[in-house]
């Protein structure tokens, strides 16, 4: 029996979780109808319902009765959205990138994650925020910072501020990736993969991708996707050496099977016809469930051990996220030549 169907075989399981449930649920609807009515593409549900969170957590403390419903938010509905968000991806996609282009991904994610984690060391930033800083910015920004936080077990504070870095940086780089596009002369494709291959969260790439066209956005959007795939090796590897070092409660970091299913879903994906609508259906689950385990996230917060991290985590995103940018555009380059 899985730790879900164990959650809910029990009716009084599942009216523990209900007041927590019911509240985490309603901040994510709040945050998703703010975004739309901010009419704001690049706002990120997922950061507005951390935001609020925080918010009602800090105001005043939560009764015991919401915890069991938080938790399960913040942990295996946070894991469901991570394997639903494989019908987003196919290997078609990966495909269309061409080698040249997935090797501006891998080399410029993989790159990345390793400067971070030297600069984090020499920063002083505790390890585990500044792994969950290297994911965020490596690969998909708020997902894979909540999906990597599963093995490396940092705490709330730590997800919080390194969704908070990814956040800003990522909407920095939207706002100054197109002008710099433009100084640097660079065609559509190759812009498009630059954006995609360093701006942290989809919105993010939409909004900065597609200010130089249709092609660019396409590309943008082709090249992010395939940055997203590479949360599961990463998320894999992260497990095995936490594993290893027994950094994790009890000795040993949990086997991220989520991952797995992630990857199988992918595979089902690309080899099986799925209805659009169906996709599209999928695609509103998972950013709910997602925009869930953020609000969840936002309430096990305290803004005193926030404060208490001090900037040091603040200069190494911002360190990583002008180390991304930089090495995507020296790759890109080289890719076409110039």
């Amino acid at each position: 029996m899985t730790s879900i169907e164990a959650s809910l075989s029990s009716p009084a399981r599942t009216l523990r979780l209900l007041p927590g449930l019911v509240l985490t649920m309603a901040i994510a609807a709040l945050a998703m109808l703010i975004q739309r009515l901010s009419g704001i593409a690049a706002l990120s549900p997922l950061a507005v319902a951390l935001v609020i969170g925080i918010v009602l957590r800090n105001l005043a403390p939560l009764p015991q009765t919401f915890r069991p419903g938080i938790a399960f938010s913040m942990r295996r509905l946070l894991r469901l959205a991570i394997v639903l968000l494989g019908f987003q991806l196919t290997l078609g996609q990966l495909a269309a990138i061409g080698l040249p282009g997935l090797a501006v991904i891998v080399l410029a994610l993989v790159a990345t994650f390793i400067f971070t984690t030297w600069a984090g060391k020499a920063l002083g930033v505790p390890a585990q925020l500044t792994q969950l800083i290297a994911a965020g910015t490596s690969v998909c920004g708020a997902s894979a910072v909540l999906a990597t936080n599963t093995v490396t077990r940092g705490s709330d504070e730590d997800v919080a501020y390194a969704i908070a870095c990814v956040t800003v940086f990522g909407s920095v780089a939207m706002l100054v990736l197109p002008w710099l596009g433009h100084v640097l002369g660079l065609g559509a494709t190759d812009y498009g993969i630059w954006v995609g291959a360093t701006v942290h969260e989809v919105a993010q790439v939409a909004g900065a991708a597609f200010q130089h066209g249709p092609e660019a956005g396409q590309a943008g959007t082709v090249a992010k996707l395939g940055r997203v795939i590479m949360l599961a090796p990463l998320i894999l590897c992260l497990g095995a050496l936490a594993r290893r070092r027994g950094q994790a409660a009890e000795g040993a970091a949990p086997t991220p099977w989520f991952v797995l299913g992630f990857v199988g879903v992918v595979l089902l994906n690309s080899a099986l016809p799925v209805p659009e609508t169906l996709r599209a259906a999928i695609a509103v689950l998972t950013s709910f469930l997602l925009t869930v385990a953020l609000a969840a996230m936002g309430l096990e917060t305290d803004l005193r051990r926030l404060r208490a991290k001090g900037a040091r985590p603040l200069l190494l995103g911002a360190l990583a996220s002008g180390f991304i940018s930089a090495v995507g555009l020296g790759l890109v380059l080289l890719m076409s030549g110039r």
